[in-house]
């Protein structure tokens, strides 16, 4: 996947989650580039380019890059898990900040129900508040 990303993050093997569209970015010319991810999926940059654009977000501009995508963990509920199903992501809700499960139950860049395929259902979590939650790995 062919896209680019702000000078200061373009580093081979940095990862970043893409979020969508600005709006800001509306009018750009190399918006084509830039929205062509998935909104809310990890990617990890494998190649940066000599190419380099102004931008009118990134202060320093942004740099051509190549990204692949990454699998993502996270957690759903346990009725209707089933590997090679797609699923609403969606947040678990819970208070439990200290939790060892936190991070998985409230990933980064996953806050308004992307859709994903669950490749594998890694198991059940133990989870402090008593939901039946299976940690499953997306594609």
């Amino acid at each position: 996947m062919i896209t680019v990303i702000g000078e200061r993050q373009a580093k081979i093997g940095g990862q970043f989650i893409y979020l969508g569209p600005l709006t800001e970015c509306k009018e750009c010319k190399l918006k084509g580039v830039c929205f062509n991810l998935d909104a809310g999926a990890l990617y990890r940059i494998v190649e940066v380019r000599d190419v380099k654009h102004e931008c009118g977000v990134h202060e320093e501009g942004v740099r051509v890059i190549k990204a692949e995508k990454e699998m993502m963990k996270g957690a759903v509920q346990k009725k209707g898990a089933l590997e090679g199903t797609t699923v609403t992501r969606e947040v678990i809700k819970c208070d439990h900040l200290g939790c060892e499960h936190y991070r998985i139950c409230h990933p980064l860049g996953v806050d308004k129900g992307h859709k994903a395929r669950i490749k594998k259902i890694v198991g059940d979590m133990d989870c402090s508040e008593g939901k039946k939650l299976v940690q499953v790995v997306f594609e």
